[in-house]
């Protein structure tokens, strides 16, 4: 099957992110003094499982980045190949079931039957008001009474898969701890079961068999169920919530993106130079936290709304014009999310200016910018990188807020903000159509919660009075 590879902005964004912190991860690895903060992070049990959970967050992301259009089939072997003006992406393509599996409107979790009441005929040609049967959710099954049957059954394949797996993943550890010396493997097969390691092993293998777990039993539910029913036009609402990771991540690290510059070099100039240029500064964003960020986060995307509307020849596919929208969302949120970040660096940097190296430095010679790339931006990347793991939790939630209120993202993209917008109406329904807010709620939840837990322990890491305190 031939395909037209598509370039978003947001992606190309997303991988060029990827490239520096691939960058930045060798040459940590390469400085022991800078390498020995980040393993105290995976030394301990939180660390450990925030990092593998925000992993597959962030794996589901990436495939989701990946995009393209396919190729339109066509009777004539020789006539010009027309691509989709659908663009997919490799994630949908590994879940391609989930997408295509539509049923009529909205069906409950594991639900045989739609959710509504409707006429059927029957096949002596009566009629008869009752839940239709579902096209595709539990189609498998004969008869309606031997699905919890198959639902044990799936779930304990999915089980004894997951033991397995974290088998063979406790094998190629230990191959891989005994590769010098491979008769050491006996020998290093009971240290790692002993858990004689710096890590937390049990902890690791621990949230291993969860999300193996987890990950395997929806993937084989899924193939037969609806495992969180469906939304109102019939779309799997697993499939929302998966889609909506992407989202929700591209939010949290591009914003920061637009944020960082503004405030690393604001925040610093104003610290250190201080006079006119420290009060143009502290003008700058006074004035930007006096205005409430949701009304100039509104007025620009409106702004753009008007833009796209009155030029739509410049976006060839809903896809381009729903991205260049978050991408818009992301650089206004960047414009006023910075002055926090700015303040501390401001007031640290005030401090930093009057240390003894510092004075040193300036008697021996040495120029402005010398001392803030060596002695003051050094000094401040532990804060740089403590707010940056703060603040992506609460960009996540933002987008959430911000679409609900109709200012967020395009109404075309998946999201969670979208989900629970449209679940708004959902919850007035008697009896409450409740999945949707759900499943929302749980996939933004764990996220959130992981990404705060994370930045917990970098934080204790990272920041020196948390160092001597422990």
């Amino acid at each position: 099957m031939s395909f037209l590879p598509v370039f978003l902005w947001t992606d190309i964004l997303i991988f060029l992110l990827l490239t520096i912190i691939v960058a930045a991860v060798i040459y940590i690895r390469r400085r022991p003094h800078l390498s020995a903060p980040w393993k105290s992070v995976i030394m301990r049990k939180r660390g450990m499982i925030s990092v593998m959970i925000l992993s597959c967050y962030v794996v589901i992301g990436l495939l989701d980045s990946l995009h393209y259009r396919p190729a339109m089939e066509s009777t004539e072997p020789s006539q010009q190949t027309y691509y989709s003006s659908e663009v997919l992406s490799v994630f949908d393509w590994l879940v391609l079931p989930l997408k295509q599996q539509m049923e009529k409107t909205y069906s409950a979790p594991f639900s045989d039957r739609l959710f509504v009441k409707e006429i059927q005929t029957m096949n002596d040609g009566s009629l008869k008001y009752d839940y239709p049967k579902l096209k595709y959710g539990a189609a498998h099954l004969a008869q309606a009474g031997d699905k919890k049957a198959d639902i044990y059954q799936t779930v304990l394949k999915a089980s004894l898969l997951s033991l397995l797996l974290l088998f063979l993943m406790y094998i190629c550890h230990v191959a891989v701890a005994s590769r010098a010396k491979p008769n050491q493997f006996p020998r290093q097969f009971k240290r790692i079961f002993l858990n004689q390691s710096h890590y937390p092993l049990y902890t690791f293998y621990f949230t291993a068999f969860c999300l193996l777990f987890v990950v395997l039993n929806l993937a084989f539910l899924s193939q037969n169920y609806h495992v969180f029913g469906t939304d109102k036009v019939g779309q799997d609402v697993l499939y929302q919530s998966l889609k909506s990771v992407r989202t929700g991540l591209v939010i949290g690290t591009l914003t920061t993106l637009v944020m960082l510059p503004m405030a690393i070099m604001l925040g610093i100039a104003a610290g250190y130079f201080r006079g006119w240029i420290d009060d143009v500064i502290q003008y700058i964003y006074t004035t930007l936290n006096s205005i409430p960020g949701v009304l100039l986060i509104a007025a620009a995307v409106l702004i753009l709304q008007v833009y796209m509307n009155n030029h739509p020849e410049n976006f060839k596919t809903i896809a381009e014009r729903a991205d260049i929208r978050l991408l818009f969302l992301c650089i206004i949120l960047g414009m006023t999310s910075w002055t926090g970040l700015c303040r501390i660096l401001r007031a640290e940097t005030l401090k930093l200016r009057e240390a003894e190296y510092v004075m040193a430095s300036r008697a021996l010679g040495a120029g402005s910018f010398s001392i803030l790339h060596k002695h003051i931006l050094p000094n401040l990347m532990h804060l740089v990188l403590i707010a940056v793991v703060l603040d992506f939790s609460g960009l996540v939630l933002a987008e959430a807020v911000l679409s609900y209120v109709g200012v967020g993202v395009d109404p075309s993209m998946i999201s969670w903000g979208n989900m629970i917008n449209s679940a708004r109406l959902e919850m007035a329904r008697e009896p409450v159509v409740w999945w949707s807010l759900t499943a929302a709620f749980i996939s933004m939840f764990v996220l959130v919660l992981a990404a705060n837990l994370f930045a917990d322990v970098v934080r204790d890491a990272f920041d020196p009075r948390m160092q001597e305190a422990r």
